[in-house]
């Protein structure tokens, strides 16, 4: 199976349009507003429209920090959104527990320092049977404070020990159309998650680094 691309960090149409031509499987749409790339609901909302609109649409995703339960399940059904990923200090519940409004449509974003902490925390936040052809897990490069799209590389080894027990993982961190083709056949992610690696200025993408980014990761 080839491997499965998530452009994220969408804020405009023209490179929602952009990623879904390209073959990106999954479009990211960050609703914290601590985010340079963030978009409202009310502007994510028309976008989401006009994609579904389209033949074929990628998965679409809402990115979240540290938000309810609740709320986070509104936004997905609100915006016609399919997953929510978790990217702060979420509890394991909202993603593992059947009785979580998120489970089976959620997945969460991890930062570990080391093999042992990714270890607990994919025992922690996998939820009991991985979906098919959905992310069970995001691992992303380690920052002590930032939420991602720190353009900062993950440990590729340690991503590569995780994919060998992990189902589905997603691998993000400083990933550009240069180094993707390398990380997918050192780590054999399920998925590659980018931001500022085809950005023309944060929260813009150039678009055709988003084409050779989506190339270069099925390339093997």
């Amino acid at each position: 199976m080839k491997t499965q691309v998530k452009i994220c960090g969408i804020t405009n149409l023209d490179d929602a349009l952009a990623a879904a031509d390209a073959g990106a499987d999954y479009l990211g749409f960050i609703l914290w507003p601590g985010s340079k790339r963030a978009i409202t609901p009310a502007g994510a909302k028309p976008l989401v429209a006009t994609l579904r609109r389209r033949a074929t649409c990628p998965l679409l995703v809402g990115v979240f920090v540290n938000e309810t339960a609740a709320t986070m399940a509104h936004l997905l059904d609100e915006l016609d959104l399919d997953l929510a990923q978790l990217s702060g200090e979420e509890p394991p519940a909202l993603v593992a527990d059947p009785g979580s409004p998120l489970y089976g449509r959620s997945y969460k974003g991890i930062r570990p320092a080391s093999l042992a902490e990714a270890e607990a925390e994919a025992e922690w936040y996998l939820p009991p049977e991985p979906v098919a052809g959905r992310p069970s897990l995001l691992l992303d490069a380690y920052h002590p404070t930032l939420r991602g799209g720190t353009g900062r590389r993950a440990d590729w080894e340690m991503a590569a020990r995780l994919a060998d027990t992990v189902a589905n993982l997603m691998l993000a961190g400083g990933l550009t159309p240069d180094n993707v083709a390398t990380a997918v056949s050192r780590v054999h992610p399920f998925a590659v998650d980018v931001a500022s690696g085809v950005e023309a200025a944060p929260g813009r993408k150039d678009h055709d680094l988003v084409r050779a980014f989506v190339a270069n990761a099925r390339s093997d």
